[in-house]
């Protein structure tokens, strides 16, 4: 454990906690505030006192929030940032934050800037020695993390996956060699092919390294499949999924590695005519190499 921070910041949480908005000596507060993933009686007590004392409420798509500002009767007036407007919206809401307002920043669902917008303005208000304050919430990241029954102490969240090409092939090559769960987000109709190509990454080991299929958080039709990759790419060609789908990915299993006998392997399949690229795969998945060791072993056999 780090140090005790000093009383002023103690003090500002707390009075944060108890009723909602707070100032700051620089001006008004970004306020970073999750919001359900699905089910509305996730909203935290905190997150509705401060929507409702904020002087602006940034929404991901004012539309799709306004079902849940009004269901806790929040009149806040709104605006949209997303995408195609952070940078320009960023330096009004630095500008409106050194006058003294305060503003929050949502998402459609969950927890800001887990693959939704944000980062460029929480960046610029940093930038201007302006103060970001989270409120948390739920998160589907987590909350599928928790139930999956995969090891979650480590983890590594890589957002959505790449739709092709090589940064997509980079990134399951990355997944496939994690030694801990890898979790990401996928759009229901893209989880058959995403699992096949996962499938294809991991090669032989695709019968045995377990992945989880997360559906519908929080809702009337929450369902967690679980499986082999092989199983539930099998699965979800035949039979898509509804939904918002969270996939994890199990950690390869540790494999005590001699190098000797892997370096031996090489030699002997680049006698057999073999090329640098099948030498290194096949040292991944028939004897459980790293990929970067495999790559070196394979390029001086």
């Amino acid at each position: 454990m780090g140090a005790r921070p000093p009383a002023i910041c103690c003090s500002r949480q707390t009075a944060a906690y108890s009723s909602g908005v707070t100032t700051s000596p620089a001006g008004g507060i970004l306020y970073v505030v999750s919001t359900p993933i699905g089910n509305l009686g996730d909203m935290s007590h905190r997150a509705v006192e401060t929507l409702r004392e904020v002087s602006l409420i940034l929404c991901e798509d004012t539309r799709h929030s306004r079902a849940l500002l009004d269901h806790y009767g929040i009149r806040t007036p709104t605006s949209s940032l997303h995408e195609h407007n952070e940078a320009r919206e960023a330096e009004r809401v630095v500008a409106r934050l050194a006058s003294g307002d305060s503003i929050a920043l949502i998402s459609d669902a969950g927890t800001p800037l887990l693959s939704d917008p944000g980062a460029r303005l929480v960046q610029s208000v940093i930038a201007a020695e302006g103060t970001v304050t989270p409120i948390p919430g739920a998160s589907a990241l987590l909350s599928a993390l928790v139930a999956s029954g995969l090891a979650g102490e480590v983890f590594t969240f890589v957002g959505f996956l790449a739709r092709k090409g090589k940064a997509r092939a980079a990134q399951l090559e990355m997944l496939s060699d994690l030694p801990h769960t890898g979790v990401f987000y996928e759009s229901p109709h893209r989880v058959g092919d995403t699992l096949d190509d996962l499938a294809q990454a991991l090669g032989e080991s695709a019968v045995s390294r377990r992945v989880v299929v997360a559906r519908e958080l929080t809702k009337r039709f929450e369902e967690f499949r679980r499986g082999t990759v092989a199983e539930l790419a099998a699965a979800y060609r035949e039979s898509p999924p509804r939904g918002e789908v969270v996939i994890l990915l199990e950690g390869r299993a540790e494999v005590v590695l001699d190098e000797a006998t892997l370096r031996d392997s090489a030699h002997l399949l680049r006698r057999e005519g073999a090329t640098t690229r099948e030498i290194a795969r096949s040292l991944v998945e028939r004897h459980g190499a790293p990929r970067n060791l495999a790559y070196r072993l394979a390029q001086d056999a």
